[in-house]
């Protein structure tokens, strides 16, 4: 599938990368099918991927995995909104969170509350919401994406 994006241009998505959410992500129910895609020109080392609509080329939504923002991440999550994923095999789960990114960049932040669940297996995915009040919906990262830049320089 070619797909002409905002972000990276056009793009050929192959079928077996599109993930389906079947009821599309908090706040854009209608937006069912997406691929993870990263700049490759830059690299991948700040870990930052887009999820891309295939339903809507003009939306992507930054993803980065939480564990390279905040260790031991680990959020209650009522079972029963995993069971449309499918069997969970913990090697091919994955869990990524939305970066928003506002006009004053050193204010960005990941919703730490609303998780993205993938089953690479199978390619279905849902975006849930976890329960408690111990991860937040704007978790700062702006100073740990420069000290990971930074590392990364060093050890080059």
């Amino acid at each position: 599938m070619v797909v002409n994006t905002r972000i990276f241009g056009e793009i050929t998505i192959e079928d077996d990368r599109v993930i389906h959410f079947a009821n599309g992500i908090i706040g854009f129910p209608e937006m069912t099918d997406f691929a993870l895609v990263h700049n490759e020109e830059e690299g991948n080392k700040a870990g930052i991927r887009w999820m891309q609509s295939m339903q809507e080329p003009e939306f992507a939504i930054p993803v980065i995995d939480p564990l390279s923002i905040i260790q031991g991440y680990d959020p209650e999550v009522n079972d029963e909104l995993l069971l449309p994923l499918g069997e969970l095999n913990p090697e091919e789960m994955l869990v990524l969170v939305t970066i928003t990114v506002p006009k004053e960049i050193t204010q960005m932040s990941v919703n730490l509350r609303a998780p993205i669940v993938i089953n690479a297996g199978t390619k279905k995915a849902c975006q849930i919401i976890a329960e408690g009040e111990n991860y937040s919906i704007k978790y700062p990262i702006y100073e740990i994406l420069q000290e990971a830049k930074k590392a990364v320089k060093e050890g080059e």
